[in-house]
């Protein structure tokens, strides 16, 4: 069976011209023998797109002598002109034969740079697996080379003749398997996957907002237990969608205020979208008291304070909202109660796994239940590595379902030896603050830019390394500065590349995550929620920068994988008291 590079193919659920192009790789997988290798461009970006880092072509195939052929392949329907085949996209129409000798040409002198004329060999097929030429001699294409509709079956034994197995091995046939991988790079280009990626992983979680919207039952009582990535916030902007369609008046309330700012710029402006205190803070104000956000008891005082607060029909609703139910308290439940028009539908979301503040779950009796336990959104790998590292610490993390498409994202870790630092005033945060600086620089290289990279702290706000810094060497951090102006409203640092805490980031995504300040000597429960919560935020990278101890807690000894150079724990690559969070108005 041939080597497939990239490997992760198999685990794609591509549409368009890129299935068909997984199609050709399972059958020349299948169809040639050990020795051949297959490099393709059939990864995140060709997710929708179905090109090749080879130019027109889509795969480079290589034999065990070193030879490579490149193989163009068109789908679909073309056109036999007296110029040769031609394909039709949209409004324009692109010649197979001045394409691939384009591709063909551009890749000679590149091997003819890398390896000297002489040196090695390189052939050209077109394949067509919906079409059959008519007129091969006027293809422009050598008709032994052109496999249609009629021969694709014999794909793989046309591609053996032309490159034989037994023929004696090229001088390049050390060097091209690297040149392939690491010349052309054919590893995927992180800012253009950041859009495909979030197009996809959206498309595939809107799958529990649109079979939860249709269910019907009187009173709506909906408790949603669902996971983290599997599509309860499009739930809930979907459900505002609806109800401000048919102009019922609807509220969406969450616990952190990060979480219900980033609501509030994508939910319909009919639809009045705060976190809990923000709310308590509107109604107290509508009743005549301006709260002092400088006081020590502020939130408490809110609570108490929008409990009693007479209702009255401008704080009455047709639909109530509540994300984040795993942080709510009890006495909420009656407070928001008071909200509901007679025969108003209550949603209430939540996640026992982001449950950090480790409170009980709220009684909601005689709620219909409804259980999800699929995460789309983070690469399947993360999911593997939380399985390995806390598994024994959250049983519920077995239960979980990997429904992304991505795998082979590679977390990585970035250590720092805590006992190399211990009782040097600023050591400690030093390190960590190099290591992460260190994780930024290797998130750029991988091509994330910075406003998709987000810094997360493991220890929360109040404890951070990072709360009093407005940079990171020359990254500037945008972050919260935990004051807040006349209204409540959060002031932030202006900067390049977001730094927030895991408490405060809940609910929310990027492409890349850099988890760090992550420092802890045994993974019990809790700091495996903790645990989860960071590493579920990344849809693409994830990399954890820990001390030495938390690192070996997760299952990566940096001594010995330095030693070895092997991986310690699946899908990872080596390398070198929160506060009350939740409530920020």
């Amino acid at each position: 069976m041939a080597r497939i590079v990239p490997d992760d193919w198999q685990h794609l659920e591509a549409t368009g011209a890129a299935a068909r192009e997984r199609e050709t790789l399972a059958l020349l997988e299948r169809g040639l023998p050990a020795g051949y290798t297959v490099y393709h461009g059939v990864h995140w970006t060709r997710l929708v797109e179905g090109f090749s880092v080879f130019g027109e072509a889509d795969f480079v195939i290589v034999s065990p002598s070193g030879r490579a052929l490149i193989v163009e392949q068109k789908t679909g329907f073309l056109r036999e002109t007296k110029n040769g085949l031609v394909k039709a996209y949209l409004q324009t129409e692109r010649n197979v034969a001045v394409g691939l000798a384009r591709t063909v040409e551009r890749l000679h002198r590149r091997f003819t740079a890398a390896f000297g004329a002489g040196n090695y060999g390189l052939e050209e097929l077109f394949y067509c697996p919906d079409h059959v030429v008519r007129e091969p001699a006027i293809a422009g294409v050598q008709p032994s080379r052109i496999v249609d509709a009629t021969r694709k079956s014999q794909l793989a034994a046309i591609v053996r003749e032309a490159l034989p197995a037994d023929e004696p091995r090229l001088p390049s046939a050390a060097k091209i398997h690297h040149f392939l991988a690491d010349e052309l790079s054919l590893t995927p280009d992180a800012s253009a996957l950041v859009g495909a990626a979030g197009t996809l992983v959206t498309r595939l979680a809107g799958g529990l907002a649109s079979w939860a919207r249709r269910l019907e039952f009187e009173p709506f009582r909906l408790r949603v237990i669902g996971t983290a990535g599997s599509g309860k916030t499009q739930l809930a902007l979907q459900v505002m969608k609806d109800a401000v369609a048919r102009s019922a008046r609807t509220l969406y309330v969450c616990f952190n205020r990060p979480l219900a700012d980033h609501i509030a710029k994508v939910a319909p402006p009919e639809a009045k979208v705060a976190n809990y205190h923000q709310l308590c803070d509107w109604v107290s104000r509508d009743s005549g008291h301006v709260p002092d956000f400088e006081g020590t008891h502020v939130f408490d005082d809110l609570e108490r304070r929008f409990a009693q607060a007479p209702v009255d029909a401008r704080w009455q609703f047709d639909v109530v909202i509540v994300d984040e139910g795993q942080d709510f308290q009890p006495a909420w439940v009656d407070a928001l109660a008071r909200l509901l028009r007679p025969g108003a539908a209550w949603w209430w979301l939540e996640d026992p796994l982001q449950n950090l503040y480790v409170r009980e779950p709220v009684a909601l009796p005689g709620w219909t239940v409804l259980r999800e336990t699929t995460n789309y959104r983070s690469p399947r790998d993360i999911l593997a590595f939380l399985r390995e590292a806390a598994g024994e610490a959250a049983p519920a993390l077995a239960q979980l379902v990997a429904g992304s498409p991505f795998d082979g994202s590679e977390v990585t870790f970035a250590v720092w030896d805590e006992r190399a630092v211990e009782g040097a005033a600023g050591a400690q945060e030093s390190a960590v603050v190099a290591a992460t600086k260190r994780a930024i620089t290797q998130a750029l290289s991988l091509g994330f830019r910075k406003q998709d990279i987000v810094v997360l702290s493991f220890r929360g706000r109040e404890h951070s390394h990072f709360t009093a810094l407005d940079h990171l060497g020359p990254h500037r951090l945008r972050s919260f500065t935990g004051q807040y102006d006349l209204f409540g409203n959060p002031r932030y640092r202006d900067g390049d590349v977001l730094l927030d805490s895991i408490y405060r980031f809940k609910g929310q995504s990027a492409p890349c995550v850099i988890l760090t300040d992550v420092d802890f000597e045994t993974l019990d429960e809790r700091t495996a929620r903790k645990l989860f919560v960071g590493a579920t935020r990344a849809t693409m990278k994830l990399i954890v920068v820990a001390s030495a101890r938390a690192a070996r807690a997760m299952g990566h000894d940096p001594a010995a994988a330095a030693a070895s150079g092997e991986r310690a724990v699946p899908g990872i690559k080596r390398e070198g008291r929160e506060g009350r969070e939740g409530r920020p108005q």
